[in-house]
């Protein structure tokens, strides 16, 4: 089964990637020039950071993830993740610290809901305590309803494939839209849908042949919440965020969700990690999802993610919802590269695209810890790096992202004058095959 999926997404980029080589292909039209300075994002951008409950809480409850990890031998024994279940209070200060206006979380339906039709009100305290402990610091919670687990007696029943499963999604999703709209959080309904599928699939809780239902579902899922989440929540702002990949693959890979939901957006949530070059497919395949915090960095492929979706939803607000860098157990990449300075070229490429008239409202750094990734505790993002198979005491130390993210937020962004450290590659397949004609570049 997992081959089969790390064939399939690969066929998909691949297909994207060839429709775009083949040509002939329209160019957009030709970008600005580089400024000399970008602009600040101004006192109104949303500075945040990012989680997920599974990933980071530990003390799991039942569900089809722990299930996965207890199926597969291959992969990292879950144990109590970072703990954030124990550890919230720190973690939210930690996020202050940082000068964070956002923080986004999961509301685990595992934990709130552990048997059908049962609600667990110590779930729903932990929530409470969180979203208060936010509030304390001033910070705005970021709600994810899905971030890709659901309870063990849904698993029983077939996850998504069971006829029921739209229905009780939804009865637990307007239970935590009840409770937590007087908080005036931001909402996203499903963590990046083509992943959640593709996973599911990969770890063997969705045959194949059931990925159109389960995307039909969550289609029908998204639409329906959104009406109740403005029903209670008056003014709402609503997302399913989306991993970026390659512009040209986005209609392949994303295009039958966005089009979908397109009616109900009130932002576009994007998530952006690597880039590629032609010369990258011979070495590594980013078909293959274990694999993929290994493609290279390339902190421009923001700007192009960016356009992408400001060209589909032309004057519609555009968040990253997720971007960061990866180092493997924590130790310094190869090529020298930091954390902080993959940061700040981040946010230099954020202003330019801000500068260039693309309608960017925030940004939220994966993730102010380090994590479970799905298997793995190998590939580190947090801001805040934590050795779980070594450390007991799971002891938060800071990577020069810290001090780099602080500064960003006191700022409004970099200095007008900066420099990415990592310059733009000149042909990037994350924008093909316009990055090719007129690639972007900074000004010497």
């Amino acid at each position: 089964m997992r081959n089969v999926s790390r064939r399939r997404v690969f066929g998909l980029f691949a297909a994207g990637t060839a429709a775009a080589l083949a040509g002939p292909a329209a160019l957009a039209a030709a970008r600005p020039a580089p400024p000399a300075t970008v602009p600040s994002l101004g006192s109104d951008f949303l500075w945040g950071v990012a989680s997920a409950g599974f990933q980071c809480e530990g003390h799991a409850p039942d569900s089809n993830w722990t299930r996965y990890v207890a199926a597969h031998p291959d992969y990292d024994a879950y144990g109590d993740a970072v703990d954030f279940f124990t550890r919230y209070g720190s973690d939210i200060g930690l996020a202050a610290g940082l000068g964070a206006g956002v923080y986004r979380i999961s509301v685990e339906w595992a934990r709130v809901q552990p048997r059908p039709g049962e609600w667990d009100d110590a779930g729903f305290a932990f929530y409470d305590s969180v979203l208060d402990t936010m509030a304390a610091h001033g910070i705005r919670p970021m709600l994810t309803l899905d971030h890709w687990v659901y309870p063990g007696w849904a698993a029983d029943r077939g996850g998504w494939a069971h006829p029921a499963m739209l229905d009780d999604w939804l009865a637990n999703a307007r239970t935590v839209v009840r409770r937590y709209a007087s908080r005036n959080p931001l909402w996203v309904t499903f963590n990046e849908p083509a992943a959640y599928i593709l996973n599911e699939t990969t770890n063997g809780g969705l045959s194949p042949v059931d990925i159109p239902l389960m995307q039909q579902r969550l289609i029908q899922a998204h639409n329906t919440i959104y009406d109740d989440i403005h029903r209670a929540q008056p003014g709402a702002m609503v997302t399913s965020n989306l991993a970026y990949i390659v512009g040209s693959a986005e209609p392949v890979v994303n295009g039958a969700m966005i089009d979908g939901i397109a009616a109900k957006l009130d932002y576009v949530g994007i998530d952006y990690y690597y880039g590629h070059t032609p010369q990258d497919l011979t070495r590594l395949s980013p078909g293959d999802i274990k694999q993929l915090w290994k493609m290279p960095l390339q902190p421009e492929g923001i700007y192009y993610a960016l356009e992408y979706y400001s060209r589909r939803f032309p004057g519609k607000p555009l968040y990253i919802v997720e971007n960061g860098m990866p180092t493997e157990n924590g130790a310094p990449r190869a090529d020298g590269y930091t954390r902080g300075e993959n940061l700040r070229d981040s946010v230099y490429w954020i202003q330019r695209a801000r500068g260039d008239g693309m309608n960017v409202i925030g940004y939220n750094y994966w993730s102010i810890t380090d994590n479970y990734e799905w298997g793995s505790y190998t590939p580190r993002f947090g801001m805040y790096t934590v050795d779980v198979r070594t450390d007991p005491g799971l002891t938060r130390h800071p990577t020069d992202a810290v001090d780099a993210y602080r500064e960003i937020t006191r700022a409004g962004g970099v200095a007008g004058d900066y420099r990415p450290a990592r310059g733009p590659v000149a042909c990037s397949l994350v924008d093909i095959p316009a990055s090719c004609a007129d690639p972007l570049t900074v000004p010497r």
